[in-house]
């Protein structure tokens, strides 16, 4: 299967953050070595979910726990997949825009009713859902990057592979530094653009960082993204630089700034997401 075109954000958790058992279980899981590289993960995730859907719908299946990993010297930090919600998701996303008998028959309404409770649960901010496990640690975009998502990094985080091999891009942080950013964005949104959608797409990333250990790792990976785009481009992608630009522009008073660094970013990502529709 084709890499998935698309970019993740992930949150890495020291063990300390999981109770006994579940940082027990991380230890095993990794000492195994069943820890799955993020460039495997995205179509082992897909593959799971469209297996998952297609066993009775009667229930919502109990999914393997997986997971992606980070070991440094001081500590072992683990991004659970928490695929429950990502089923539960496809099977409400399955029944959208279909007539009512045909979505019955293929997510009855018990399923659904499931579903609808563990997205509900997720989306209002609940810390422990069904199984204990905490908030999605994993998001998701398709076709680009959410602009939202560069206020988090600095320039000098970015890691870029071109090999032959293996071609990849990525941020990697510390979660404080990460909340620092998207607290001083929002300050400077706020003050000068107001409560505008780019605002309130930040201040939801900011409070979903905060679901988080205050020792855990943030992660921007551009994902199956590379495929779409050359070495050239991708060396010369300067998204964090603009972001950082525009915010700098807005907070000094200077419009024509931001103004410039923002329509340079809407369109270098715009080209992407247009690719969507190419045959």
């Amino acid at each position: 299967m084709p890499s998935l075109f698309a970019s993740y954000l992930r949150v890495y958790e020291p063990l300390t953050a999981f109770d006994r058992d579940r940082q027990s279980f991380w230890r095993r899981y990794v000492s195994e070595g069943r820890a799955v590289a993020p460039l495997d993960g995205p179509v082992r995730q897909r593959t799971a979910v469209i297996e998952a859907l297609g066993a009775g719908w009667t229930r919502l299946p109990d999914l393997p726990d997986e997971a992606y990993v980070l070991e440094t010297d001081e500590t072992l930090l683990v991004c659970p997949w928490n695929l429950r919600i990502r089923v539960a998701e496809a099977a409400l996303s399955a029944r959208d825009g279909v007539p009512p008998v045909l979505a019955d028959a293929f997510v009855p309404p018990v399923l659904a009713g499931q579903a609808k409770a563990v997205v509900e649960d997720w989306r209002s901010g609940a810390r422990v859902l069904e199984h204990g496990v905490p908030r999605v640690h994993e998001q998701i975009a398709t076709w680009g990057v959410p602009l939202r998502w560069f206020v988090l990094f600095d320039a000098a985080e970015r890691r870029q592979v071109t090999a032959p091999d293996r071609r990849a891009l990525r941020y990697r942080t510390d979660i404080a530094k990460s909340r620092r950013r998207a607290s001083r964005a929002l300050a400077v949104l706020r003050k000068t653009v107001g409560d505008v959608p780019i605002t309130e797409a930040v201040e939801e990333a900011a409070r979903w960082l905060e679901e988080f250990h205050p020792r855990s790792v943030v992660e921007l990976d551009y994902g199956g993204l590379v495929d779409l785009l050359s070495d050239e481009t991708l060396t010369a992608d300067d998204s964090a630089e603009l972001v950082a630009a525009g915010l700098t522009g807005l907070s000094n008073g200077e419009a024509e700034e931001a103004s410039a660094a923002y329509d340079q970013l809407v369109a270098r990502w715009r080209a992407v997401q247009l690719l969507e529709r190419c045959n």
